[in-house]
């Protein structure tokens, strides 16, 4: 869990700034949305090979500039 502890002297909005990016570094936000209604396995499964397929063609995309 991201924590960020307010330094002497420090304005909130530093400390407010530290903590977003702490958060985003560990992908909490992303967990939080994952996690926020149930999946079937069928589903989840289905997802995954969307990203999948979806990186495949971005990757080929970039290739072939």
């Amino acid at each position: 869990m991201a924590e960020v502890r307010l330094q002497e002297g420090e304005p909130l909005e530093n400390a407010l700034r530290r903590f977003k990016r702490k958060v985003q570094q560990e992908d909490i936000i992303k967990e939080v949305k994952r996690h926020s209604f149930y999946l079937k396995p069928g589903e989840k499964r289905r997802v995954k090979e969307a990203l999948a397929r979806k990186r495949n063609r971005k990757k080929a995309r970039k290739e072939q500039d």
